[in-house]
């Protein structure tokens, strides 16, 4: 029988080991953790208090139901009503999107002043969706070519690949808010000016082709039902999951080194595919990483006694925090904020974004919460590198972040977001700041990179497609070492997509 060894647990990970398994493969998967899932768990955050957060990875957009239906993986994802709300700087007015509700979206875009741009927001969307269907169709088979993928994106090629973002978001809408809202797509987990290259626009495709609507679920249970009904797709195929396991070596000809219980162990395997990030993979193989990952973002999760009240009259909390709340999020804001993390400063004011897990779906909180109103919030900062750790010190770092996320938050709201904390078993208030070195340590993420590195196009562009890991995109430098996690081609955020295919260059090898 063939054999296969996973390094890391993570959502790819066990994708690829339910495939493989399913295929007849001898597979066994090493986690460096206590338990499986990496990014993609839900975990009791605050103590002695009944929230299971989404503590890393909180939304789904990119799983493919291929994918959900291959592993009978039983997910719901819940559908938001509202797309996002952004407050305008400095007064009682906000953009609210409301999904289902077209006439008052127009209305909302008057009252900030951005009436010409309603029509205009939409018609960019429905650019992107042209393509977003047949290009997210790709995803899961082999690499399409520049010219395939071309011929998908047809004349908005030129727009969406080849020039900024940045430039196209300008010329598409007006007011700076709303140039905003869509900016902000083009900038979760990137480091960049979106007017300076194309970064970003790697970052917006990846955020507007999932499922071919770019729409983003919440999944009923939190992100660990997406990693559990994994875990238990492996486990059913017959895969050997093993937690507590620390890779310390991979030799290219397939022998892998890890620690358990202390002891030194050694698998030899037809295959390894690991779902750990590049930088990574490369120490396991004694080598120098080409240039070192760096994330650029913070994230906070806090448990609220309720939401909070707004400066705008008329809109309900409910609704404000049903999609995306947007702070500080104008396209000039954004770009200020990157320079200003240039120049070595955290943002001031912090760029962020802000989602209500428990709206759409309460059962990750336990019935006393519930009765009692308790709220979850996610705070993602944006325009924070990894780089600014080593200027203040990570524990510095993070009380500054800390400070700057309320800061943020409480400029556009009319109340104190700290009065609304709930307080833990110790009396202590319901914050946890994750900074990218704290994701670095925790998940092994080279510079706190939830994208395991720069994002790359899902076509394939001037490489050769001559084997079966060049056709999947999951090829490293040597032949029987696989990557099967966020930093393949078609890697990041949460979809099974490296994991499968990594699993299907797996199975054409092994023939």
């Amino acid at each position: 029988m063939k054999q296969v060894v996973i390094v890391g647990g993570g959502h790819n990970g066990l994708t690829a080991a339910a495939y493989l398994a399913r295929a007849g493969v001898e597979v066994t998967l090493l986690e460096r953790l206590d338990a499986m899932g990496g990014a993609t768990i839900s975990s009791d955050a605050f103590e002695g208090l009944d929230a299971r957060l989404s503590r890393y990875s909180y939304l789904v957009s990119l799983l493919p139901r291929t994918i959900a239906d291959d592993l009978g993986l039983d997910v719901s994802l819940v559908r938001r009503r509202y797309s996002s709300y952004t407050p305008v700087p400095g007064t009682d007015r906000g953009l609210l999107i409301d999904n289902e509700d077209w006439a008052a979206t127009c209305d909302s875009f008057a009252s900030v002043g951005a009436a010409a741009d309603a029509t205009r927001f939409a018609d960019f969307y429905r650019r992107i969706a042209r393509f977003a269907g047949a290009l997210f169709d790709t995803v899961t088979g082999p690499l399409p070519s520049a010219a395939e993928a071309r011929g998908l994106l047809g004349e908005d090629w030129d727009e969406f690949v080849e020039r900024p973002i940045g430039e196209v978001i300008e010329a598409s809408v007006g007011h700076d808010l709303v140039r905003g809202v869509i900016a902000t797509d083009a900038l979760i987990g990137t480091f960049t000016n979106l007017n300076d290259s194309t970064d970003g626009n790697r970052c917006l495709l990846y955020h507007v082709i999932g499922g071919g609507t770019g729409d983003w679920d919440v999944p009923v249970g939190g992100m660990g039902a997406v990693s559990g009904g994994l875990e238990r797709a492996a486990r059913a195929a017959g895969a050997r999951l093993v937690t507590g396991a620390e890779v310390t070596s991979i030799d290219p000809d397939g022998a892998v080194g890890y620690v358990m219980d202390g002891q030194q162990h050694r698998l030899t395997a037809d295959l390894v595919l690991c779902g750990a990030a590049p930088d990574v993979l490369a120490g396991l193989l004694g080598e120098a990483p080409a240039v070192r990952a760096e994330g650029a973002q913070v994230k906070v999760n806090l448990l609220l006694r309720r939401l909070p009240r707004l400066r705008q009259p008329g809109v309900l909390p409910q609704a404000a925090f049903g999609g995306t709340f947007h702070i500080h999020e104008t396209l000039n804001q954004l770009i200020g904020a990157h320079a200003a993390a240039l120049a070595g400063a955290v943002p001031d004011p912090l760029p962020a974004e802000i989602y209500c897990h428990s709206l759409a779906d309460p059962s990750i909180l336990g019935p006393r919460l519930q009765a009692a109103g308790f709220q979850t919030l996610t705070l993602f900062g944006l325009q924070v590198p990894d780089r600014l750790v080593d200027s203040f010190g990570n524990d510095r770092l993070r009380g500054v972040l800390r400070d700057a996320a309320l800061a943020s938050l409480d400029s556009v709201l009319a109340e104190p977001i700290e009065s609304l904390l709930a307080t833990d078993v110790h009396g202590q208030p319901c914050i946890e700041v994750k900074t990218t070195r704290d994701l670095e340590h925790a998940l092994d993420m080279p510079g706190g990179n939830i994208f395991h590195g720069p994002l790359s196009w899902p076509w394939a562009e001037d490489e050769p497609l001559d084997t079966p890991a060049r056709r999947w995109g999951v090829a490293t430098a040597h032949d029987k070492v696989l990557l099967c996690g966020a930093g393949a081609r078609r890697g990041g955020g949460v979809s099974g997509i490296a994991g499968q295919n990594a699993a299907m260059a797996a199975l054409e090898m092994l023939e």
